[in-house]
């Protein structure tokens, strides 16, 4: 009886030993890095919706995962020692948003997973060998559709039918640009447009640039996704107005501050998306092996009380398919 009763206790011991491992690799502490070009403030809906997507996965901070940031605040030669920094306190994941961001993480580090929360072409920056496929620790969702480009250039031809030459704003740092450049010299041809690129490597360049634009004989302005413009969002769209130059832009942060209208993915939505490959990669998927996937979320902002104020009329057939009109 004794020896049966000592294999009890010994059997329940184990039992306990084990749940109590189990119960600690349930809740065992993951850690989330974010690396970020901008500001806390700028960045807040994203960073919000990364946590909800998150949050609907099961994961709560402060019980199952901790989130570590580190901003740029636009000032995008900091990038790679933030990077360096992110990489020392060994997240188990990264989530970088645009191509600079993403270069900067991976120069950093080969092996860290690295979750993309929305960027350019990452074959032609060297991030990924192919969508299908991407190999290496860098993988999530891309913020370009092969049609993005023609979309934007088609606003310009709606509602400027009297248009023949576009200035294309593009950063030779962004290592996305000269794809760019060529995907939107080539649709602008096939619309009977003559497509002007402008290089602006510096914020120092943004007032030369767009007047210049204007005075060589442009008709609109066509930036391309880039982390300095986005960090200089009301002086664009201010040079702009002040220019008389009609300007599509790629994200509703530029018709917040008086931008003419913009059409590109929905942001928070790209993070939302991010946090189901964060997940996967938490539960032991590698990143290499992980297919990203397009943004299928495209909005439409217009700025009525901009157009008006640079002598633009907007045809009914486009503001009918804006999702936010600014009055």
């Amino acid at each position: 009886m004794r020896i049966r009763t000592m294999a009890f206790a010994a059997l329940v011991i184990i039992l306990m030993g084990a749940w109590v491992v189990e119960a600690q690799q349930e809740t065992k502490m993951r850690k989330i890095g974010v690396l970020v070009s901008s500001s806390a403030s700028l960045s807040a809906s994203r960073n919000e919706a990364l946590r909800e997507g998150l949050r609907a996965l099961g994961y709560v901070e402060g019980k199952n995962i901790v989130m570590e940031y580190k901003y740029a605040e636009g000032k995008l030669d900091r990038l790679p020692q933030l990077a360096r920094e992110l990489v020392d306190e060994k997240p188990d994941v990264i989530v970088v948003g645009g191509t600079a961001v993403a270069v900067a993480a991976k120069n950093a580090t080969s092996t860290i997973p690295i979750v993309v929360a929305g960027a350019g072409d990452l074959v032609e920056a060297g991030l990924i060998k192919s969508f299908m496929f991407p190999g290496g620790n860098v993988t999530g969702v891309a913020s370009m559709s092969p049609d993005f480009f023609g979309a934007r250039l088609k606003l310009v031809r709606e509602t400027l039918p009297k248009a023949t030459q576009i200035a294309g704003l593009w950063n030779p740092k962004n290592p996305g640009h000269s794809r760019g450049i060529k995907d939107a010299e080539l649709g602008a041809q096939a619309m009977g447009l003559t497509f002007q690129p402008v290089k602006v490597q510096s914020a120092n360049e943004l007032d030369g640039a767009i007047g210049g634009a204007r005075n060589g004989g442009a008709n609109a302005l066509f930036p391309l996704a880039d982390a300095l413009y986005n960090n200089h969002i009301s002086q664009i769209a201010q040079l702009a107005i002040k220019n008389r130059l009609p300007a599509v832009y790629d994200r509703p942060d530029f018709v917040d501050a008086g931008g003419l209208m913009s059409y590109g993915v929905n942001l928070p939505d790209l993070s939302r998306r991010a946090a189901q490959y964060v997940d996967e990669i938490l539960r032991g998927a590698k990143p290499g092996d992980l297919t990203l996937v397009q943004s299928m979320r495209f909005d439409l902002w217009i700025n009525l009380k901009t157009a008006n104020q640079i002598g633009v009329a907007i045809p009914p057939e486009v503001l009918n398919r804006a999702v936010k009109v600014v009055k």
